[in-house]
């Protein structure tokens, strides 16, 4: 009887060993992630390799499970990014209890790998702008392109485009106040009318309202677009101010057109409404839209609130806002935040700061595509000015900030279902 117990016991053993674990869980919550943000590069590569992931919306932070495989096993020990091995059965008892009616989850599966387009001149680095610090720190390619690439159409071949902090209105990031004698001033202005004319259009304004034109027709075709900081506001400033000169001489050789302000076309702005221009060229301002001098908030208690969805029936800005926190420290830009009384109401506020009573964090549709924008220069730095020092990532590895950008490089890849609301 004893021998029969101790063959059994082995028996057991090696049929436990034979069990194979089925999926691996990428823990998203505070305390069990080491690195959040090269979570979200190890679900890409995943989905790269052809492999099927799914999002796992208020899961333990919006956590992904994957199917376990031993190069996904080792990819992750490389990169540093914590996971979990489960059982079939463990995986079933899980989406079981994100299924229940009673709990604010949902199971999104992710089918395919977006191609990424970074609108952003020649010559930037990556910590230049935050986006592309981010998606180089997750190890999430991308191919950057510029006016040529867009006003030849070749946005066509990405799902997904960010819009680095660039300025459409022509007027050089209203940099002129403090900066017009600086070289590095001097030589982008020079840059930019080159490519101008190179291009065929007379001036600057001109020419960035048409790529301005093309990402808004990208857009309503079905693509996604991203853009933070003066990208946000100053897109859709053009928009609104086509045919129409709001630049001033020094911008583009001629004065402006009077009472330019009363023919703004509001209609072909994507998220704002009502705004008043600023048309001293000195100030470092596109419009009212910014809340950057109208706040009254010091830096320690600059947080802002991310707005809780269903996730069974809004499963869109449930993704968008998926985090371990749903407080998000503030962080400031040429455009830090949007007026709330001038954000259109078709569009959804994700993220606010109900003291401020400002957007900081916004999402919407156009045609077929969708829009979001997030205003401030770089979660991790709070100020940033021109010549700072790049934010170092390895020193910000669970950035709920960041966890921000990262949620919407990973919306596209997700099958997509009809909206209930």
């Amino acid at each position: 009887m004893k021998q029969f117990k101790i063959y059994l016991f082995f028996f057991f053993l090696l049929y436990s060993a034979g069990i194979k674990a089925n999926f691996i869980l990428l823990p998203m919550d505070e305390v069990s992630q080491k690195n959040h943000l090269k979570a979200y590069g190890i679900t890409y590569w995943c989905l790269d390799k052809q492999y099927k992931a799914s999002w796992l919306l208020n899961y333990r932070g919006g956590s992904f499970l994957l199917p376990d495989a031993p190069e996904i096993r080792k990819e992750c020990q490389i990169r540093g990014v914590s996971f979990e091995i489960l059982s079939d059965a463990d995986a079933n008892q899980i989406l079981a209890e994100i299924s229940s009616p009673s709990v604010n989850m949902e199971t999104v599966v992710l089918e395919k790998a977006p191609k990424i387009a970074v609108y952003t001149p020649k010559g930037k680095q990556p910590w230049d702008d935050a986006v592309t610090m981010v998606l180089t720190y997750a190890e999430i390619p991308f191919t950057p392109i510029y006016d040529e690439e867009v006003l030849s159409d070749q946005l066509i071949l990405y799902d997904w485009l960010h819009l680095h902090h660039e300025d459409f209105t022509g007027q050089y990031g209203k940099f002129f106040g403090a900066y017009r004698n600086a070289p590095w001033y001097i030589d982008q202005k020079k840059n930019a009318e080159s490519l101008a004319t190179k291009l065929g259009y007379e001036k600057v304004s001109q020419e960035k309202l048409a790529v301005a034109k093309k990402i808004r027709d990208f857009v309503i075709g079905g693509g996604f677009m991203f853009a933070m900081c003066s990208a946000t506001d100053s897109f859709d400033i053009a928009l609104a101010a086509e045919g129409v000169d709001i630049c001033e001489a020094m911008f583009d050789g001629d004065d402006s057109d009077a009472n330019y302000q009363s023919r703004l076309d509001y209609s072909k702005s994507f998220a704002f409404k009502d705004y008043i221009l600023e048309r001293r060229p000195e100030k470092y301002e596109f419009s009212d839209i910014d809340m950057t001098e109208k706040r009254r908030i010091s830096m320690d208690k600059d947080y802002f609130t991310l707005m809780e969805f269903s996730a069974k029936w809004d499963v869109i800005p449930s993704m968008l806002c998926q985090n371990h926190t749903q407080l998000i420290k503030g962080f400031m830009g040429q455009t830090t935040a949007f007026d709330r009384s001038l954000i259109k109401s078709n569009v959804l506020v994700l993220g606010e700061n109900q003291l401020n009573e400002e957007g900081r964090y916004i999402h919407g549709q156009k045609g077929k595509g969708f829009f979001t924008f997030f205003g401030g220069h770089d979660p991790e730095d709070y100020q940033h000015r021109v010549g700072d020092e790049p934010t170092v990532l390895d020193l910000h590895p669970n950035s709920p900030g960041f966890r921000l950008i990262l949620n919407n490089v990973l919306f596209p890849a997700a099958r997509k279902k009809p909206q209930k609301t």
